[in-house]
């Protein structure tokens, strides 16, 4: 089994980001970009443009961005697999990392496996048909882009994601619908109430989307009562995904601290978590801002972390000098 200063799990702005560091500092680092799990690169590569990662004025698409990021860390040295990790035994040090096709031994270890953001099976709304052609899961990432604006947006969910969302989009859509199932938000009640009172935004109770249709990109929406079984044809000029994210941590098993809803916990303004030598990066633990930028700010926190830790680790087994 090989042996390395620092594994480094996932890619995306975040993994590849504490790559190029780890690499920079001579930690010869390997990392495990995933595959099946997810393509290398993270949610980008599913991105279209990216409008809001800074140095590109005139933007970038996702996956031209992720290969700038893959190209800088391997430059470095970075050793890269593209495979998934299927389980990691953290109950002594060094790690134990068990991927697709090969095993390493880690002194440390960087997590950046990133989120899922969760999506309905709808018609019209799944890979190769209006999948980034109007239909997103980021309102924050995707919703300045110009096939957004000044159309009526649909927004599917009903919790506090769901009411953040449709707020932000009143910047740029002609009208804002939040499509919920039941009769009352999930959402807390201050974001329930500003949502409820903009006088851009529209809560559809009782409803669902059942299909999304268009030429080249979103045109209408058909909607069903769920309780009357009525359906009915809107014009629409998107439909975002507002139901939430699952971060990407299930091979951890519980050996590191998760929050309720699986993100890994952290030491706040840190990377640290409650294992030593283990970092997190990126949205696995961010569940507010889950941006590029700030994925590959924590990226650079969790290789500078690592690396002072594996510093100190080599001091504290240094031998004593002896005095005569």
């Amino acid at each position: 089994m090989e042996k390395t200063k620092v594994v480094i799990i996932g890619s995306g702005p975040a993994g590849y980001t504490a790559a190029l560091y780890a690499a920079r500092a001579n930690l010869e680092p390997v990392m495990f970009e995933g595959f099946f799990s997810g393509p290398a690169g993270g949610q980008l590569m599913t991105t279209t443009d990216v409008e809001n990662y800074p140095g590109f004025p005139e933007g970038v698409t996702g996956p031209e961005l992720m290969e700038l990021f893959c190209k800088q860390a391997q430059r470095f040295g970075t050793v890269m697999h593209r495979e998934d990790v299927e389980s990691v035994d953290l109950s002594k040090r060094p790690f134990i990392v068990n991927g697709k096709n090969r095993s390493y031994e880690a002194e440390s270890l960087i997590i950046a496996t990133g989120a899922t953001a969760k999506k309905l099976d709808i018609p019209g709304t799944r890979e190769g048909e209006f999948w980034q052609k109007g239909v997103t899961a980021c309102a924050v990432c995707d919703g300045a882009m110009p096939i957004f604006r000044n159309k009526p947006l649909f927004v599917i969910g009903g919790g506090d994601s769901a009411c953040e969302e449709g707020l932000f989009l009143t910047k740029y859509g002609s009208h804002v619908y939040v499509v919920h199932r039941r009769d009352e938000l999930r959402a807390s009640k201050i974001m329930g109430d500003r949502l409820i009172n903009h006088p851009s935004t529209t809560v559809i109770w009782d409803h669902v989307i059942e299909k999304v249709e268009g030429s080249k990109v979103v045109e209408k929406v058909t909607l069903k009562n769920v309780k009357t079984g009525e359906e009915a044809v809107h014009e629409a000029g998107g439909v975002f995904f507002a139901i939430g994210h699952t971060p990407n941590t299930a091979f951890l098993d519980n050996q590191i601290g998760l929050h309720d809803n699986g993100y890994i916990k952290i030491v706040p303004g840190t990377s640290i978590t409650n294992m030593e030598g283990v970092f997190a990066a990126g949205d696995c633990h961010d569940h507010v801002y889950r941006q590029a930028v700030t994925a590959a700010g924590s990226g650079c926190m969790a290789a500078l972390e690592a690396e002072r830790w594996l510093s100190a680790q080599e001091t504290s087994h240094e031998p004593e000098s002896v005095h005569s």
